[in-house]
């Protein structure tokens, strides 16, 4: 995946080649956040103008900003699967916690 990021948003970027242009939509908020620029250096001054513009948005409406994410996450999973996760975390001498953030960053990055 082609992305940037900025204020800690990341945004998914794609070649429209129809128009001849980039264009870019933020990833992990509520709100629809999208940009376009005829360059990479147009597109990311775009890009941080959205970002901008949608945090002076909320403060002036009063509201909170969607963050990508805040670091919790539940999940449901089979009974089993469960079991093996905490079998092989402790046999990495980690916590369940531990293990699964390097799980996660590891499938994240692939």
């Amino acid at each position: 995946m082609n992305s940037m990021s900025y204020k800690g948003y990341t945004a998914r970027i794609e070649f429209d080649e129809r128009d001849d242009i980039f264009v870019g939509r933020v990833l992990g908020v509520r709100d629809i956040i999208s940009f376009q620029g005829a360059s990479v250096a147009e597109l990311r001054t775009e890009f941080h103008l959205a970002v901008d513009d949608y945090l002076a948005d909320c403060a002036e409406q009063g509201i909170s900003p969607d963050k990508p994410a805040s670091g919790k996450i539940m999940l449901r999973i089979r009974p089993e699967v469960h079991a093996a996760a905490t079998i092989a975390a402790q046999a990495a001498g980690k916590s369940l916690n531990q293990w699964a953030d390097e799980v996660f960053e590891r499938a994240a990055h692939s």
